[in-house]
């Protein structure tokens, strides 16, 4: 388990950024996919999934900001 997943463990993934890209694979699937993003889409990605819960839907502490 990392320590940087919670207590229930078995979600964290592993990210990489080189020059024009960002790499994100399952730390326990090291030779498995791996998802390969510009770093616009990842900056996109990073702000969505700060505004959102696991399902998708605005968070109560950001529903200010959400822009559908």
């Amino acid at each position: 388990m990392s320590s940087y997943s919670g207590a229930e463990g078995g979600q964290c993934v592993e990210v990489a950024a080189s020059r024009g890209t960002v790499h994100v694979r399952d730390s326990k699937a090291v030779t498995g996919p791996a998802l390969t993003m510009d770093r616009t889409a990842w900056v996109a990605f990073i702000g969505f999934a700060a505004c959102h819960d696991s399902e998708g839907w605005p968070s109560y502490s950001s529903a200010d900001r959400f822009v559908p």
